[in-house]
């Protein structure tokens, strides 16, 4: 999360057990895509020369919902090993300081003084380490690119969203408004047909820009739903590799980062399931919310990406707190930053219509299954009555969990190197909410990695690659449709009873972590001799 004192020096290559786990992880993935038509694939019809492709092998439910819980457990795992291995020995004191001034007596004589062939042995050792951690990463980003390409040219897989966005851009060729239509308003549409349940009657809840690529790729589609999705499934990956290469060439100078950064977006192989072969528009937003930090020294620009990303989504917005932070002692370039953003948000959603509004503040008081709010809600429909759904106190609820998660990180932040920088402040925002909002989805976290990629290493690492795997558990699929009933349990006992308990206790060990961390943190007493 911050700047680090390193007392040994950081892996720079995978080991060989987590990087088999990931390349088992990201071949499964694929495989699940390749076989065509399942229980994590929805249906897509159309001509077999015209991508995405498939082998159409319609395999067993059991079959390809196996594959994808081995595609998690292995992403998960693999990764969890990766970023343990490319980590440094970090000693709890990580401010830099300057050490004294040694006395003449303490300094070693020149017998004591390594050799000039000792020194260049070591010189040596250093840089062929530097160059094996750049390879190493570049490797990961290269292979990182090439499966986002991949995925690209076979059916999306996870969940059926993606139907959802082809009928919206559907909705907007046609002249039909889709943030106050579904799919059901569209009867015998080729596209607004292969909708599943329970979506079909839900209006978009997407921003204006997400609205417009969805519409470019109808408008290019036509009635074909395939083509439609592929036109999408390339403007996604395209996103996605943007991301990544952005990472990579911001963390270049220091090879260690640099993997890390290849292994939290590039080459992750949970966030490969979820955002690219899942095909979510969240990767166009996190695209967006990256290229606006790494150009805050352009406010019109940083402006510019921001505005656009939160008329994808309006949560990315929380990024955008982050560079306001760091410019709120320099007035003049934050107006101009806000005023950007403000002017695209506006200009988009005038051009949606107000209409565009309304959906998204309904679904911001929705509780998801899998969310440890859900319990809490079963709690006081128990205690105090069955009346009510109490969104308004689970609402209160969490926003008192967000300040509390917030509060802890930015202690540590704080105390770690002082003055926050927008990326640490967009990274605690960001994590917070995943943490602590009631309706969370798996792909919701990849905002929290594209920004973490962005900053020094810490325990948050493995908190958030937690979070997303447990979260890729209980939506395993994210359909409702072509589900056996032998595996029924999956959806009434992993994701409401289990996964909201581990989720639970998740967000209580980072609470307690980054407490007890920053408890840990010894800041340098001033020294009380003059200076020299």
């Amino acid at each position: 999360m911050t700047s680090e004192t390193r007392s040994a020096r950081p892996a720079t290559r995978l080991p060989g057990p987590a990087a088999a786990a990931i390349g088992g992880s990201v071949l499964l993935t694929i495989t699940i895509g390749l076989l065509g038509p399942s229980a994590m694939v929805p249906a897509l019809g159309g001509p077999a020369w015209l991508p995405p492709f498939s082998l159409d092998a319609r395999p067993d439910p059991r079959l390809v919902v196996g594959l994808a819980a081995a595609a998690i457990l292995l992403g998960g795992l693999g990764t969890l090993a990766a970023l343990a291995a490319t980590r440094a020995e970090v000693r709890p004191g990580a401010r830099a300081e300057v050490p004294p001034r040694p006395s003449p007596e303490a300094r070693p004589s020149p017998e004591a003084r390594p050799s000039p062939e000792t020194r260049r042995e070591t010189a040596t050792g250093a840089s062929d380490a530097l160059r094996e951690g750049a390879a190493a990463a570049r490797v990961l980003v290269l292979l990182g690119c090439v499966v986002a390409a991949v995925l690209a040219f076979l059916p999306p897989s996870g969940s059926g969203d993606h139907l959802n966005y082809a009928a919206y851009g559907r909705m907007v060729v046609l002249g039909v408004n889709p943030y106050t239509h579904g799919a059901t308003d569209l009867p015998g549409d080729p596209i607004a047909d292969a909708v599943e349940e329970p979506w079909r009657e839900e209006p978009s809840v997407y921003g204006p820009v997400a609205t417009a690529a969805q519409a470019m790729a109808s408008w290019i589609g036509g009635d074909s739903l395939k083509l439609t999705l592929f036109v999408l499934a390339l403007v996604n990956s395209a996103a996605f590799v943007a991301t990544g290469l952005l990472i990579d060439r911001f963390t270049r100078d220091d090879p260690a980062r640099r993997l890390r950064g290849a292994l939290l977006w590039t080459a992750n192989p949970l966030l490969l399931y979820q955002l690219v072969a899942g095909m979510h528009a969240d990767t166009l937003a996190i695209a967006c919310m990256v290229a606006a930090l790494l150009a805050r020294a352009r406010p019109a620009v940083s402006g510019l990406l921001l505005g656009l990303g939160v008329a994808v989504k309006v949560n990315a917005g929380l990024v955008a707190l982050g560079p306001a932070w760091e410019l709120r002692r320099r007035p003049g370039r934050l107006a101009l930053m806000a005023g950007v953003a403000l002017a695209v948000v506006v200009a988009g959603y005038a051009l949606a219509g107000a209409d565009a509004v309304s959906p998204v503040t309904r679904t911001s008081k929705s509780v998801s299954h899998a969310s440890f709010w859900k319990l809490v809600q079963g709690w006081l429909q128990a205690v105090v009555g069955e009346g009510s759904a109490y969104r308004a106190e689970i609402q209160i609820g969490s926003l008192v969990v967000l300040v509390v998660v917030a509060w802890s990180l930015f202690r540590l932040a704080g105390r770690l190197c002082g003055a926050l920088s927008a990326e640490v402040v967009a990274v605690v925002l960001v994590s917070a909410y995943v943490f602590a909002t009631p309706y969370v989805l798996p792909w919701y976290d990849g905002m929290a990695f594209g920004v973490l990629a962005l900053v020094a290493a810490t325990a948050l690492d493995g908190f958030l690659v937690a979070h997303l795997l447990v979260l890729s558990l209980a939506y395993l699929p994210a359909r409702v449709v072509g589900q056996p009933e032998d595996l029924e349990w999956l959806r009434t006992v992993v994701r409401p009873q289990v996964v909201p308990w581990a989720l639970l206790a998740l967000t209580a060990a980072l609470v307690w972590w980054a407490w007890r961390a920053a408890g840990r943190v010894r800041t340098p007493r001033a020294s009380a001799a003059p200076p020299p």
